[in-house]
């Protein structure tokens, strides 16, 4: 499984109103368990039997035995009206695979339009604009996970 589904998993557990969680696949078994406070624990198995413990405080190495960070060239900001994701999911640019996206580079849409899905626990939840103007940038790959007040559109 890879970080960031597991990631998605662990902030769903942490977000809602569930306090365990197990999902088992052909790479292994994760089950999350959200402690005291709110604060979800993670124990991941592997297939092989060997088992990792990882409670979300605990993930960070210490610095000693850390490697050197990587610095990355921040991008260049983006001009106009960023439209961010209102919660985690998987994002989809239309209503089925087979009709044509809500919204496309250069295509005109006013407040209120729907410009995309994000699914949620197998809702789909129609995102709509939050202004009027020209989309000038998609920043999602259709399918892909989104994160909580990810970008997903530039509006100008």
């Amino acid at each position: 499984m890879d970080m960031r589904k597991l990631k998605t998993l662990v902030d769903l557990v942490s977000e809602s109103n569930i306090s365990e969680l197990e999902i088992t696949e052909a790479e292994g078994k994760v089950r999350i368990v959200k402690a005291g406070y709110g604060v979800p624990t993670t124990m991941m198995m592997q297939p092989a039997g060997q088992m990792m413990m990882q409670p979300a405080q605990q993930q960070a190495a210490p610095a000693s035995e850390a490697a050197p960070p990587v610095v990355e060239a921040a991008p260049a900001a983006p001009t106009g009206h960023v439209v961010k994701s209102p919660m985690v999911g998987t994002f989809y640019r239309s209503a089925s695979p087979g009709s044509k996206p809500f919204a496309e580079v250069g295509a005109a849409i006013k407040e209120g339009d729907p410009i995309c899905i994000v699914e949620a626990m197998k809702i789909m939840n129609e995102i709509e604009a939050d202004m009027s103007g020209t989309v000038s940038k998609i920043l999602v790959e259709n399918g892909q996970a989104v994160e909580y007040g990810q970008p997903l559109f530039i509006v100008e």
